[in-house]
């Protein structure tokens, strides 16, 4: 077997809401539907549905977990530079999103942070 394309489904509170917030940072909308909104993300143009979290858990018969308490799985974003990942910072708290750390050194090399959307989905920005 062979999968064509993977792609990631997370549930939201408010659509409105979260199509602004990853158009403010700059990504690119794939659309929007009564129950979902839709981004790309990076050069391949990874997808990330945001579904209503009720429309999600119908859809896949069970329970999401929620964000704002747990994460099953945790993006990283590259940055090409250290001012790159400073600029994210401060788009996403513009955007509204919630900075978990500040950027930092992790080592020789490796610079970033973890940012939170407006429903506590993690996301690193991450240069190495």
């Amino acid at each position: 077997m062979n999968a064509k394309k993977i792609w990631a489904n997370f549930g939201v509170a408010d659509l409105d809401r979260t199509t602004k917030f990853y158009q403010q940072l700059g990504f690119k909308h794939n659309g929007a539907k009564e129950q979902l909104t839709s981004f790309f993300f990076g050069d391949d143009n990874f997808i990330i549905h945001f579904f209503l979290k009720d429309a999600l858990e119908a859809g896949v018969h069970g329970s999401i977990i929620e964000a704002k308490e747990a994460n099953e799985i945790v993006f990283t974003l590259s940055a090409d530079s250290r001012q790159e990942v400073d600029e994210w910072a401060i788009a996403v708290k513009q955007a509204g999103g919630t900075l978990v750390t500040q950027p930092e050194e992790f080592g020789p090399g490796f610079y970033g942070f973890v940012f939170t959307d407006p429903d506590g989905h993690k996301f690193n920005i991450f240069l190495m």
